[in-house]
């Protein structure tokens, strides 16, 4: 039976609720993601890009397309329904390729229980990182260094400690004693780039040996950059820490298919490393992404197998343009640029600038040109400039030319 309105009674409470001040969080997301330090490059690039007029060389990529062969791999894996889900640590034939690529060019026979492929170079950074590193562990890293290893530090709270290369010489060099004098007890890992980015500097045999043994002598683990290892001109491979490298070390040698065989946009890298980390590296995948796309890992066993000659290509390239801006910049008296003995980047210092990623903003705005700010590579990088030059002559002399107009 339905109730009139008489007969309902207002509901009456015996006690009055207390006030309540709602006092909110300072910040709905992790206080790491609050507390890393800006992208400032990523926020130039994008600035730039913002205008058709600019000439981008402020990001690490060059203007040649994926090799043919590459391609047509890729494609006919599509076509042939390989679409699916495929192992977290990469298709047994490329993880198989790979075992062949080192011991062709490297002359090392490394089991594929020790190579994992990973979904980009930049992944296979984060992988290693997080496989090793817990909040409050200190991780020395040799700087210049590209920024993206330092923010994968600071979203997990390590603390980053910095080892500034130094000019000596108009050469970058590494001074191995206050390398090793920044350890700490909390020290968890070295992090190094050779050949490095932006700098161009490659480590020596000598300095890779010393460095490893001084690691393996304190149970540290040492994380190596290799991904420019075939971009040094005069030679097919830089030095790697594979050289002296006993199979059971802590050592994660991360490499990539980006920069060598044109393969930017296709996200494919892979990491050495010992064989106690494969079941950390394939859980870590299974929660970050499953695994790199099955199709695109055709091309990049097509990438090893068939690539030499695309990779000479490339360093022909390279080395002309190279040669080219060394040139130009030594006209440009503003200007001091180090000798650059690999990748396709010059790093160089521009007389009276103190803020780099201002100058670098006024030469977007003023002469339309785009480079990568030296701030973002390190604290003792103040007043340096990164230009990539992986890209067309005709498209490096109108940039030389408009860097001219500004500081020449």
């Amino acid at each position: 039976m339905l109730m009139t309105s008489a007969q309902l009674k207002p509901v009456t409470y015996k006690k009055t609720l207390p006030s309540m001040s709602l006092t909110l969080p300072p910040s709905p997301f992790r206080d790491a993601l609050n507390d890393m330090t800006p992208n400032i490059a990523a926020e130039l690039l994008r600035y730039g890009k913002m205008r058709p007029d600019v000439i981008s060389l402020a990001q690490g990529e060059g203007e040649n397309v994926t090799s043919p062969v590459i391609q047509q791999a890729a494609m006919k894996a599509l076509q042939e329904g390989k679409t699916f889900y495929a192992p977290a640590l990469g298709l047994p034939e490329l993880r198989q390729e790979i075992a062949n690529y080192t011991a062709r060019i490297y002359g090392h026979d490394i089991p594929t229980s020790r190579i994992f492929v990973t979904s980009s170079g930049t992944n296979a950074i984060n992988l290693c990182l997080h496989s090793i590193l817990n909040e409050d562990d200190d991780i020395i890293a040799v700087t210049p260094i590209w920024k993206n290893l330092i923010g994968i530090c600071e979203v997990v709270n390590a603390n980053i400690i910095e080892v500034g290369m130094t000019l000596k010489e108009n050469r970058w060099s590494l001074d191995l004693d206050q390398l090793f004098d920044a350890v700490t007890p909390k020290t968890k890992a070295i992090m190094i780039v050779t050949p490095n980015n932006p700098t161009g500097w490659v480590m020596s045999e000598y300095e890779i040996k010393t460095v490893m043994e001084f690691a393996r002598a304190r149970g540290l683990w040492v994380v190596a950059d290799e991904i420019y290892s075939r971009c040094q001109y005069g030679k097919t491979h830089a030095p790697s820490f594979l050289d002296v490298a006993e199979p059971d070390d802590l050592l994660y040698i991360i490499n990539s298919f980006s920069k060598s065989w044109a393969m930017t946009g296709w996200r494919l890298g892979w990491v050495i490393g010992p064989q106690i980390a494969e079941d950390k590296i394939r859980d870590l995948a299974l929660y970050q992404n499953m695994g790199p796309p099955a199709f695109t890992q055709y091309g990049g066993i097509a990438a090893l197998r068939y690539g030499e000659e695309f990779i000479t290509q490339q360093l022909n390239l390279w080395t002309h343009n190279r040669d080219l801006i060394t040139k130009k910049l030594s006209t440009m008296t503003r200007i001091t640029l180090p000798e650059i003995d690999a990748t396709f980047y010059a790093f160089f210092k521009i007389d009276g600038v103190d803020d780099s990623m201002h100058y670098a903003r006024e030469m977007i705005d003023e002469v339309g040109l785009s480079l990568a700010p030296g701030s973002s590579f390190g604290s003792q990088c103040e007043g340096f400039l990164r230009l990539c030059f992986g890209v067309s002559t005709p498209r490096l002399e109108d940039a030389l030319s408009r860097l001219e107009r500004m500081c020449g």
